[in-house]
């Protein structure tokens, strides 16, 4: 039986009539059109699904709707503002944090996360703090360099640089 559920995504309340059993990752793809959230192995393994729910990540194929009543939900959608890319999308273009950009956004909303708790992770840090979702490209190498990127950033410091190294 349908009933109307209401969600805040982004800033922005949505009623739809859905399942009781819908999943929340269903809810913002299909319902919404919010495409950015993708569902990429349907266990809760990949990560590709991972959204803000106030604040903490949580990998939406795993959640339902209903349950996600109440509260505050962003997706990738929701991280530009008006004064343009946040700092984490920001490091993912300058470094090459991505390479198909399956596992991207939700790589972000981690990193987002990550970056809220620990301003001024290490790269150990990181690559545990990311190791819930999972990328088939890139070797997470450029990753960890977009997610120090944001964190200087974020913190008001001097982004580092991008420009290759060479040996001479």
């Amino acid at each position: 039986m349908k009933k109307n559920i209401t969600l805040k995504i982004n800033g922005q309340e949505y009623t739809h009539e859905a399942e009781p059993r819908t999943l929340l990752v269903h809810f913002i793809r299909e319902i919404e059109g919010l495409r950015g959230t993708h569902i990429g192995c349907d266990t809760s393994s990949c990560g590709a699904c991972t959204v803000l729910i106030d604040g903490k990540s949580g990998k939406s194929c795993t959640i339902l709707a209903v349950q996600a009543v109440g509260k505050e939900i962003t997706t990738v959608e929701g991280l530009a503002t008006a004064e343009g890319p946040h700092p984490i999308q920001e490091g993912f273009k300058e470094n090459h944090g991505l390479h198909c950009g399956f596992c991207t956004p939700g790589m972000m909303l981690r990193s987002v996360e990550l970056l809220s708790k620990n301003p001024n992770p290490t790269e150990e840090e990181i690559r545990w703090g990311i190791s819930g979702n999972l990328c088939r490209c890139t070797g997470y190498n450029n990753i960890v360099k977009s997610i120090i990127y944001a964190g200087a950033k974020l913190r008001g410091e001097e982004t580092p640089s991008t420009e290759p190294k060479f040996v001479e």
